[in-house]
């Protein structure tokens, strides 16, 4: 892996660190923001988000979910669904 990825990798997790805690003080749209950056970095050098990352992302609205204040996640046959508070909703196995 290159220079460029390994800080392009580090500053995603950077973003998603700081989208986190802009959603835990309320700040929904500095969390957004982050969101779409950490994405826009990804797409820039070629990478793949991480799967924690792109499970606590909404797709749709690309609010940073942070599951009981804005995503209900539910448990059925083999899979979580979580839904965003925008109606979109994510289905995952198990892991």
């Amino acid at each position: 892996m290159t220079d460029e990825a390994t800080i392009a990798r580090e500053r995603i997790e950077r973003l998603q660190s700081l989208a986190r805690e802009a959603v835990k003080a309320g700040n929904e749209d500095r969390a957004r923001s982050y969101v779409r950056r950490a994405r826009r970095v990804a797409e820039r050098h070629r990478l793949r988000l991480p799967r924690s990352f792109e499970r606590s992302t909404c797709d749709a609205c690309d609010t940073y979910l942070l599951h009981g204040h804005n995503a209900r996640s539910r448990t059925q046959s083999g899979h979580v669904v979580i839904t965003c508070d925008c109606g979109s909703q994510s289905r995952y196995p198990y892991d």
